[in-house]
């Protein structure tokens, strides 16, 4: 009898989904965001600049409508997570987009792992919304998508990354030399991952009794 996976049942539904922890809110893109994500990317390029992918071949970058639609395909399809950050300031207001957090290269079988990127506006680090950000989604994909290991790949000067990793405890894996096409050449990257076995509750408890 062949095996069902997650992706391929009609009675599961991973995407399109949303999460909040307080103030912070994870949830789809939506070509509405349009104006909005080319403002945060506008203001904050020289920011992200020195940490953004690039395309070795000098590609040519999709829109946003192009870009967003890809990845809901992607996930529909069960091989990402392309979640907004979105950050409510005020009791009433309405959640402002914040950033993007992606779980990526979801890899089912007998790997069941996953990689989280993420950047956030340069307004709002150092806050703690990263953390729990990564927290949220590796909650979501141990438990709702039952993976067995996460990992973050960061470059070793991006000192603002590294401490989001510190601070949920992910163990250092090490150098992967040349590991992606960063602001245009190959950069080496430290590997940092979890796996079930690392957990003895979840995320947001790892990042709150680290923070407490």
């Amino acid at each position: 009898m062949s095996r069902i996976w997650p992706w391929e049942s009609s009675a599961v539904s991973w995407w399109p989904t949303t999460l909040e922890h307080g103030d912070l809110v994870l949830r789809p893109l939506h070509w509405s965001d349009a104006t909005a994500w080319a403002d945060l990317r506008r203001r904050n390029q020289a920011w992200l600049r020195p940490w953004d992918a690039t395309d070795p071949d000098g590609g040519t970058r999709p829109t946003f409508r192009q870009m967003v639609s890809s990845l809901n395909r992607q996930a529909r399809a069960g091989h990402c997570l392309p979640w907004a950050i979105a950050v409510r300031t005020g009791a009433a207001d309405e959640p402002v987009l914040a950033g993007q957090l992606t779980v990526s290269t979801i890899t089912w079988g007998a790997a069941r792992s996953c990689s989280i990127g993420y950047w956030i506006d340069a307004g709002l680090a150092g806050r703690g919304l990263v953390p729990q950000a990564v927290a949220l989604a590796g909650d979501f994909v141990f438990d709702a998508l039952r993976l067995h290991r996460v990992e973050i790949n960061i470059r070793p000067e991006n000192a603002a990354s590294l401490r989001v990793v510190e601070k949920l405890r992910f163990r250092d894996e090490g150098l992967r030399e040349r590991f992606l096409h960063i602001d245009g050449q190959w950069a080496d990257h430290r590997t940092f991952a979890l796996t079930r076995e690392d957990m003895s509750g979840s995320f947001l408890e790892r990042l709150q009794s680290t923070t407490a």
